[in-house]
């Protein structure tokens, strides 16, 4: 502890005595200063002792030793030492009255106590204060230390909040809570969540200092700090500490300790991220390459595991390039951020595959399961376990990015706001479904055409059981689908045009009636003769036979891709 003016006291070679003030001695003091100052407060700082002879004071006055120690009291200064025997024989009872009153320590200076040597005794008392506090500070270290080795984050937890005399949590880069002890604190550390997520909102390292006590329990007012883990761009967690007051220097130290042992524990090196991945694409190509023994030796441990149970495939494409690969700097996509599970979906920074590749990771390691992701470029395949953690993510994050997309869109048609969907930067997502190591090349395809679905459709994701579906005709939205139509079906509006005959809705409803003559001729009000006159005029105008079934479901695609254009 830092020395006090009861250790002071305690001090033999200093021979102090109390005059007033005696029941406020346990106060710490932060260092000693000597002023003959009638007015030394705008030199103090707060926490010090104050030593005088009284040389400049009417130290007999009672008005003035009021103002003058009613001043000391509000600069923070924790004592007063008057020292006899110098300009007076004893402390002046105006000076102790004033004290009295004032709560303000008064501490009697022998003649032959020299102000340096109450100087040198603080001074040492703060340096093996501060030696002590460096000492369990290493301590500490070596403590955590073992534990993160023997016995991982959680060990080193508990050891960090039996330093601190408080509770720690650990959480991921999505904001879930990972692990905390004790035990009893997971409920105060989900209470964070929110906070954790603005904390990784800020540059790295950030650091903030919030309260746990929300529902208004006293017990749970703990003042909590909370810091970034992680060297990159992004953290790839948070630890909260939360204790009942400030902490100390050793505590400090200890803190300090935990955060350099937990970044080295969830910062894997860029050299291990880049093998890994490495190994990734190498098992992807072999079981692409319809090789999964050689798929599954390569994959080892570390991906074996996913080999051993049905996967499904992701596919995901965005024009934005990768940050540090063409984005601008500080460019954010617009992603929502929801919550649920400690799903983040939210501050991609241009970098959309990125921010999916980490919601999954992030979501894999939290079910313990495995998952493998691949970046090539512009687009992330990922095989993640069928029903697992990692495909549920993909659809939260999903269902995160359209709900972002309608807001702009809303936001963009609902005024001058400039905020509107980029079709360059936008997210689509293709999932296969569930496949073994055999049929990954079927899968693989299945997630391209899902994909290829998800862009015609405008969809963030469609996975491969969508594919049938709903209706065909939104995947004829295409430029060069339209364009056939138009030329297919351009001599028959040419002839309606003049007034010779509705030929196209002639056509559209004989073709809705399957060649029904009198179904159609009915729909029309016509004459069933008439129709199979108008009819004979579309062959001859178009040179095709109505009776080959290709040219029927041509026309019949064309006038539903015109129609479609119309809505």
């Amino acid at each position: 502890m830092p020395p006090t003016l009861a250790s002071l006291l305690h001090h033999s070679a200093l021979r102090l005595t109390v005059r007033a003030g005696g029941d406020r001695l346990d106060v710490p003091v932060r260092w000693v200063h000597a002023s003959e100052l009638a007015d030394p407060v705008p030199y103090m700082e707060g926490g010090e002792l104050l030593l005088i002879t009284a040389l400049k004071l009417d130290a007999e006055d009672p008005e003035a030793m009021r103002r003058y120690v009613k001043r000391l009291v509000g600069a923070g200064v924790v004592g007063l030492g008057f020292a006899v025997g110098v300009n007076y024989a004893e402390i002046p009872k105006a000076l102790v009255e004033a004290a009295e009153h004032e709560g303000l320590p008064l501490l009697e200076v022998p003649c032959r106590t020299p102000f340096l040597a109450i100087s040198k005794a603080v001074s040492a008392a703060i340096a093996a204060d501060q030696y002590r506090a460096v000492t369990a500070g290493f301590a500490a270290q070596r403590e955590l230390t073992r534990q993160a080795l023997s016995d991982g984050p959680e060990g080193l937890l508990a050891a960090l909040a039996s330093q601190v005399d408080g509770w720690a949590a650990l959480y991921d880069a999505s904001g879930a809570v990972v692990a905390t002890a004790p035990e009893w604190a997971g409920r105060r550390a989900a209470r964070l969540t929110a906070d954790v997520e603005r904390l990784r909102e800020r540059p790295a390292p950030a650091s903030a200092v919030v309260g746990a006590g929300a529902d208004g329990g006293g017990e749970d007012q703990d003042r909590v700090e909370l810091h970034s883990l992680g060297t990159g761009r992004r953290p790839r967690a948070a630890l909260a500490v939360g204790t009942a007051a400030a902490l100390g220097t050793a505590e400090r130290y200890a803190l300090h300790s935990a955060i350099a042992l937990l970044t080295l524990t969830t910062e894997r090196s860029r050299s291990l991220q880049a093998a890994e991945q490495r190994i990734g694409a190498a098992v992807l190509r072999m079981l692409l390459a319809g090789e999964p023994d050689h798929a599954r030796a390569v994959a080892g441990g570390l991906y074996g595991e996913l080999l051993d149970a049905p996967f499904r495939i992701v596919v995901a494409e965005s024009a934005s390039p990768p940050v540090g690969q063409g984005a601008p700097a500080g460019t954010v996509g617009a992603v929502s951020r929801p919550t649920a599970g400690g799903l983040v979906a939210a501050d991609t920074n241009g970098d959309p595959l990125g921010g999916l590749a980490e919601c999954l990771e992030s979501a894999a390691a939290r079910a313990g399961e495995a998952v493998l992701v691949v970046p090539e470029g512009e687009r992330l395949v990922v095989l993640a376990v069928d029903g697992g953690a990692a495909e549920a993510a993909c659809g939260e994050f999903a269902a995160a990015v359209e709900g972002a997309r309608a807001e702009a869109s809303g936001s963009a048609s609902g005024g001058s706001s400039s905020v509107g969907s980029r079709d360059e930067d936008e997210l689509v997502v293709g999932m296969s479904g569930p496949a073994g190591p055999i049929a990954a090349a079927a899968a693989y395809k299945q997630a391209e055409q899902a994909l290829s679905v998800a862009r015609r459709r405008g969809r963030v994701l469609v996975g491969h059981e969508q594919l049938a579906a709903g209706s065909v005709v939104p995947l004829l939205a295409d430029d060069a689908v339209r364009a056939f139509a138009d030329g297919l079906l351009r001599p028959l509006n040419e002839h309606d045009a003049t007034g010779r005959g509705d030929l196209v809705a002639s056509l559209r409803a004989w073709l809705s009636r399957h060649g029904q003559w009198d179904a159609a001729a009915a729909d029309l009000g016509v004459h069933r003769h008439t129709l199979r006159y108008r009819m004979r005029r579309v062959e001859e105008i178009l040179g095709r036979s109505l009776d080959d079934p290709d040219v029927r479901m041509e026309l019949w695609l064309a006038l539903k891709t015109t129609a479609a254009v119309g809505e």
